[in-house]
């Protein structure tokens, strides 16, 4: 009789069971050599290209450094040397001729845009003093020979300048009586001084002002608009004088006294010189009269055909020097 044995079913839990599967094969376990050849994840791959990369930047960071540390040291060592410093010297050099000739051109243009050496003041005679021609009727003129051809036309002006005064005579024509020292005064001017000279002082301004009236009437009636005249005085208020001296003389309005026409009321003799140049380059005639106050006459005022200056007396001069 064949002993039977008693079947065991199997137990989950063993090791049988866990190495196999359902159909009795064995299954496939880490140490199964199949599983170690399978291919590794691409992060994996990714880590290992950059930790080569970082390698070889490295190395390249290390060589970069000791490429600037060799240039620097041949640098130093050829500014040190004769050659390195000849170069630095020269460049050096170079640049301040540069600058040097630079400035020798703005020095040039410079000194050439400047008047260095002032031109002399060519002094030319007037047309009016050349002397008149003299033939066998007519005998030889006086200094005065300018006027010796008006000689009738002024006495007889003058004349008639000290007759009754005319308050309502045209502008321009003297309006006022002159007395027979200030026709005698202009005479001389006139005939004797060739319209061109000092005479005293009457020791008044209006007075002055009177027989200056007097001789810009008669000019006028030689010269017509030809001729403007210059009135020398050196503070505002002896102008102011002036102004109203001639103003009543002749019959002016403010508008006859202008810088470009009429008469010209001027504070300092460089100005009225300088008037004086233009009018005459310009054709016409100044007439200069000079206040009693200056102490002195310009010597370029005598260059000009028609002046006249009142010379102060000593009381007149004490007054003037007295604070207005």
């Amino acid at each position: 009789m064949v002993e039977s044995r008693p079947t065991t079913s199997a137990d989950p839990s063993s090791p049988l069971a866990r190495s196999s599967d359902g159909e009795g094969h064995p299954s496939n376990s880490p140490a199964d050599p199949a599983a170690i050849d399978a291919p590794q994840p691409a992060s994996e791959l990714v880590e290992l290209a950059l930790k080569d990369l970082r390698s070889r930047r490295k190395q390249l960071e290390g060589e970069i450094a000791e490429l600037e540390r060799r240039r620097n040291q041949i640098e130093r060592e050829i500014s040190s040397t004769f050659s390195g410093q000849s170069d630095a010297v020269a460049r050096r050099l170079k640049g301040f001729q540069d600058y040097l000739v630079g400035a020798l051109q703005d020095l040039v243009v410079s000194a050439e845009q400047m008047e260095l050496v002032v031109p002399p003041l060519l002094v030319q005679p007037s047309p009016l003093d050349q002397p008149s021609p003299v033939t066998p009727e007519t005998p030889p003129a006086a200094a005065g020979g300018v006027f010796a051809g008006d000689e009738d036309l002024i006495r007889a002006r003058l004349a008639q300048q000290q007759g009754q005064p005319d308050f309502y005579a045209d502008p321009w024509i003297l309006r006022r009586s002159l007395d027979s020292s200030g026709a005698s005064l202009l005479l001389n001017w006139f005939l004797e001084q060739g319209g061109r000279g000092a005479q005293a002082s009457t020791g008044s301004r209006n007075r002055n002002g009177l027989i200056a009236a007097a001789a810009i009437a008669i000019l006028g009636e030689l010269y017509g608009e030809r001729f403007q005249t210059l009135v020398l005085a050196g503070t505002p208020e002896r102008l102011g004088e002036w102004r109203r001296a001639l103003q009543d003389c002749l019959g002016l309005s403010r508008e006859d006294f202008g810088p470009t026409s009429g008469i010209v009321l001027i504070e300092r003799a460089e100005a009225l010189i300088e008037r004086a140049d233009r009018l005459e380059e310009r054709g016409e005639l100044p007439f200069i009269v000079v206040d009693a106050a200056e102490e002195s006459v310009a010597v370029a005022i005598l260059q000009f055909p028609l002046w006249l200056a009142f010379a102060a007396g000593p009381d007149e001069i004490a007054r003037e020097e007295e604070p207005y």
